[in-house]
């Protein structure tokens, strides 16, 4: 994909964005794009970035340290969201790194971040991901789990909770997600939600959502590993 596919990509993302915001009567400013750069070089994220955006969201710790303490040099307003499963045993390196955690799904995740981060004295944003489909092979809290678990957060490791982010199951249609998480997010006075994704983000601005993760609409498809 070239440098101009993915500026244009960009352009017709944000594009989406105001006119779903607009259908939906919400104000545009109030929904944050957040471009998933994931698998993708440096190279391919400098035009992206040239073109005015500025958050993006990674998988891995170890790629995002790989290529973010670089390109931040050249542009240090840029705000890195971590949106993949996050290993506890990583928990330093992504409170160095990350701006925002979308993937604090449990207990063990939870005392690590709160250690680093009285040591550290660098909060990120965190959002409790959400299991809204119950399926075992993915991370997040399933949805009767999750008042106790904010709970578990505030009051055991004094960690404040921004939002709540899911991915809803590939074969279901997301609005039930997106509307269950919205509802679960108000119960509890949290004001982020992260949730939809290339596909489906019309519908998450619909049911509130306040970030919608997008890759490859706006880089293309995802390269693939070595064989």
């Amino acid at each position: 994909m070239s440098e101009n596919d993915a500026v244009e990509g960009l352009r017709q993302v944000r594009e989406s964005v105001r006119r779903a915001a607009s259908d939906y009567g919400r104000d545009p400013a109030e929904i944050t794009l957040v471009a998933v750069s994931k698998t993708f070089p440096a190279e391919a994220i400098e035009p992206v970035l040239a073109a005015g955006q500025r958050v993006f969201g990674e998988n891995y710790v170890q790629e995002a340290k790989a290529k973010w303490p670089a390109l931040r040099e050249r542009y240090p307003d840029v705000e890195l969201h971590m949106i993949g499963p996050l290993q506890s045993n990583k928990a330093k390196e992504a409170v160095e790194l990350f701006d925002v955690i979308h993937t604090l799904d449990r207990p063990s995740l939870a005392e690590a971040l709160a250690k680093e981060i009285a040591r550290q004295g660098r909060r990120p944003r965190l959002l409790v991901q959400v299991n809204t489909g119950e399926e075992p092979q993915k991370g997040g809290v399933i949805p009767t789990e999750v008042d106790a678990f904010l709970e578990a957060c505030r009051s055991r490791y004094a960690l404040e909770i921004d939002g709540l982010m899911c991915i809803p199951p590939a074969e279901d249609p997301p609005s039930p997600h997106f509307a269950l998480l919205n509802t679960i997010a108000k119960r509890h006075g949290l004001p982020w939600l992260s949730m939809g994704m290339s596909a489906d983000f019309d519908a998450a601005i619909q049911l509130g959502a306040t970030h919608v993760r997008v890759g490859s609409a706006i880089f293309g498809a995802r390269p693939r590993p070595p064989k």
